[in-house]
């Protein structure tokens, strides 16, 4: 028998067990509910004629009825639009400042004192609650608010005030948003230009090139895969806006489609949730799972061009 040979620890076998609880929450919470709500979406649901019972058919009656109908018509692709311009109205201004604001703290020729506590100040947004924050500028900007009423006494506003009227409330929950997050996105973007070498800087100080030539020619091109990162994660989290929309929802209405109004203010996820409510008059469960199974294939699609866009291209 031999002697000294040291037994070896599998340490990959205990790593998959420490995943397994992951696997469990994610089939149990996400996956199934995923298929579900794609079966689901097949059940289209109608009625023959006056005070007659709801009748439902499997087929693509939702998709056919409701998603691929003319802009008009369409009270999913109007909310669409709306959601988009939403998302861009904050994560343009927002991804602009973040990136000013990360080059700035991060520029050695600067020699900021106390750029922690100014970075926790920016970053304070992010972590108070969505609702707090609506109800607080929805006080400030009513009719009666402060704000409002400085506003209308120097004659920038009218008497109606500026979260009565829908395209002022979009406006005002697209600055929210971008209020939120800017500080987020400012740490993201300052924890990746932290990794890139400082010794390609101290070669193009020596060369003499400016801040400005360094920012566009090492920072941005190495920060490429962060920026892809940022780019995706906010398409996503801005394609299911619901919080602060939900809670400022005084948008005028747009259209009316199917019995359901469409107003400035209105989100994807808004219209879902407005057919997804159990018990309420406009519950319709195989409406609202097409809306979520489009909303789900648009994000994708959405995603995957701007990875595609932002990806590495091979020499």
């Amino acid at each position: 028998m031999k002697k000294g040979k040291k037994k070896t620890v599998e340490y990959g076998r205990y790593g998959m067990i420490f995943l397994i609880p992951f696997f469990v929450t994610f089939l149990v919470f996400q996956f199934y509910p995923l298929l579900y709500t794609i079966f689901k979406s097949f059940f289209y649901d109608y009625r023959t004629g006056r005070g007659s019972a709801v009748v439902t058919e499997f087929g693509l009656g939702n998709y056919i009825n409701y998603v691929f109908r003319p802009l008009a018509e369409s009270d999913f692709w109007q909310a669409m639009i709306i959601t988009v311009v939403m998302w861009l109205l904050n994560f343009i201004p927002q991804i602009l400042l973040s990136l000013l604001l990360a080059a700035w703290f991060t520029d050695s020729r600067n020699k900021l004192k106390g750029t922690g506590a100014y970075k926790v100040m920016m970053y304070m947004p992010n972590i108070i609650t969505a609702a707090t924050i609506a109800v607080l500028f929805y006080n400030l900007l009513q009719v009666n608010g402060s704000i409002t009423s400085f506003l209308i006494k120097i004659g920038l506003v009218s008497r109606d005030g500026i979260i009565e009227h829908g395209w002022g409330t979009l406006f005002l929950i697209a600055f929210i948003q971008f209020w939120m997050w800017y500080g987020n996105t400012m740490i993201v973007l300052i924890a990746g230009i932290l990794g890139i070498s400082p010794s390609l800087y101290e070669a193009a100080m020596v060369d003499g090139a400016s801040s400005r030539q360094q920012f566009f020619k090492i920072t941005l091109p190495l920060l490429k895969p962060i920026l892809q990162y940022t780019l995706v994660t906010s398409a996503i989290g801005g394609m299911q806006m619901y919080d602060i929309p939900q809670l400022l929802n005084k948008g005028v209405p747009i259209t009316v489609v199917n019995g359901t109004s469409v107003n400035s203010t209105t989100t994807v996820v808004m219209l879902i949730k407005r057919f997804a409510s159990v018990g309420s008059a406009t519950e319709n469960l195989g409406r609202a799972s097409a809306y979520s199974v489009i909303l789900f294939l648009v994000t994708l699609c959405v995603s995957l061009i701007f990875y595609v866009a932002t990806a590495k291209k091979k020499k």
